[in-house]
């Protein structure tokens, strides 16, 4: 197990190499090129770049997250082989680079939902949060703004400008997308990419939808167990693999978190570990790390991910606002780095508790 922070680059995030550097056990970062079109061939030299910038500090890229996939592929119109061969192309680039791991999404419109990025909790803390009675009551168009008012000034991944003012475009692309179809694009994409991931080894870690049901109508697939087996079936190259983040999948209070780790053995290339707190099953808010803090057992995650032989990059997850921090929500340094030493402590404990 390799722990990591996720990192956005020198020109996007308050958090600095120096200072991931410094947290103990944090051995690398899981970075990517921010400012690149979704759909573009990444160039090589961007990538040696950040490359070079992260191992200049002391740390490895272990991962690229991510490199986002356009939505002709995703709604399957006629020029998305274009798209498709572009995508190849960064995959082979980042293979000769000597990286291994693309996280990646396969959510129409939203990369991630969330209501607010900045509830208070009794601490004090300011944490994202969902409410599903407050999206029912909000137009799609009306998200953005939403959103933005408590962005910090960050653009957030996702929901950068750009894209949000094409949002009525992204809708009418849909309208005729259901889950099925959605599945078959998703399988003519993976069919499409795996020879060059196994040429250069690069796994493919799909990350859950956030939340883990339809949002706007629009169509969910990474969701639960039943449907993530069936991704892995339908294109069955231990390369189809999947980013494994209990604070998405774990939206849903009906997953099963360490039944569904031991059931993806093999197949899990990447990790984001978090916890929710629940108050009710469609209101929710990121919490500490710690198990106590909110809804989940974070050791029976760890232990799950220990028993199935995990041996790839893992993060803390988003973060709360603590001690006076302005950063992007979610992505500040203090609780993320707690974060990470809570996760390496009860990993510690497992693997010595094991021998």
């Amino acid at each position: 197990m390799d722990m990591t922070l996720r990192w956005y680059g020198r020109k996007f995030d308050t958090v600095t190499l120096k200072q991931i550097r410094q947290i103990p056990g944090v051995t690398g970062v899981i970075s990517t090129l921010y400012d690149s079109v979704p759909g573009e061939a990444w160039e090589t030299d961007k990538i040696l770049a950040l490359k070079n910038e992260i191992e200049d500090a002391g740390l490895k890229l272990l991962g690229i997250e991510s490199v986002n996939i356009h939505d002709a592929i995703k709604v399957g119109s006629p020029d998305r082989e274009q798209y498709i061969d572009n995508y190849i192309t960064t995959l082979e680039r980042l293979g000769q680079a000597d990286i291994h791991m693309v996280c990646y999404n396969f959510m129409p419109v939203f990369d991630w939902t969330r209501t607010e990025l900045a509830r208070v909790r009794p601490d004090g803390s300011t944490v994202l949060a969902y409410t599903q009675e407050a999206v029912d009551k909000l137009n799609p168009e009306d998200m953005f703004a939403s959103i933005e008012a408590d962005s910090n000034g960050s653009i957030l991944p996702g929901w950068e400008p750009e894209r949000m003012a094409k949002i009525k475009d992204l809708f009418a692309m849909y309208k005729d997308v259901d889950d099925e179809k959605l599945f078959a694009n998703l399988k003519y994409f993976l069919e499409r990419i795996m020879p060059v991931c196994d040429k250069y080894d690069i796994n493919m870690a799909i990350h859950p939808d956030d939340p883990a049901w339809s949002v706007f109508g629009l169509p969910r697939i990474i969701i639960n167990k039943e449907n993530i087996l069936r991704m892995m079936k339908m294109v069955d190259n231990p390369h189809n693999g999947v980013t494994f983040c209990s604070g998405s999948y774990g939206t849903n209070l009906e997953n099963d978190l360490p039944d569904m780790i031991r059931s993806l053995k093999g197949r899990i290339h990447f990790a984001h570990v978090r916890n929710l707190k629940f108050n009710t099953p469609t209101d929710f808010e990121e919490s500490a790390h710690l198990s106590s803090d909110g809804s989940f057992d974070m050791y029976e995650i760890m232990l799950a991910l220990y028993d199935i032989g995990f041996n790839g990059p893992i993060r803390p997850d988003h973060g709360r606002m603590i001690w006076d921090e302005v950063a992007m929500p979610g992505y500040g340094l203090y609780d993320r780095a707690l974060g990470a030493a809570y996760l390496n402590g009860l990993w510690e404990a497992i693997v010595k508790s094991h021998r």
